[in-house]
């Protein structure tokens, strides 16, 4: 099940960055944060993909949206520019951003060599 954030959820379930400076993931398993806006064409083409994805790894890790035109406080606190932009987040490691519309292999691609899933 996808679910949206907003800032408040955002610092309880992935990153509180209003207490920690360094980078201190809340989440309990891996997770993907889709920041999109309803107007972005190939932020359209991501979110049927990610819904797949959702059944498929249902369990396994977590798909978060972030509606950046609703959240631009938290859009501007990871400086972004252009959607759709992805947040890869494993559960002991640093984040890594993609940005751009990425087809369903590339994410099962990403879930295993960044997140650890499979």
């Amino acid at each position: 099940m996808i679910e949206h954030l907003t800032l408040e959820t955002f610092k309880q379930k992935v990153f509180n960055f209003e207490k920690n400076t360094e980078w201190k993931f809340e989440g309990d398993k891996p997770a993907i944060i889709d920041f999109y806006a309803d107007w972005c064409g190939p932020c359209k083409m991501v979110a049927p993909i990610l819904e797949e994805l959702s059944a498929e790894y249902d369990g396994k890790l977590n798909i978060y949206k972030v509606d950046t035109e609703s959240e631009q406080e938290l859009a501007s606190v990871f400086g972004i520019k252009s959607i759709p932009s992805l947040l890869f987040i494993p559960k002991d490691a640093q984040p890594q951003m993609a940005q751009g519309a990425l087809p369903k292999d590339s994410f099962k691609k990403a879930f295993k060599e960044v997140l650890g899933v499979e």
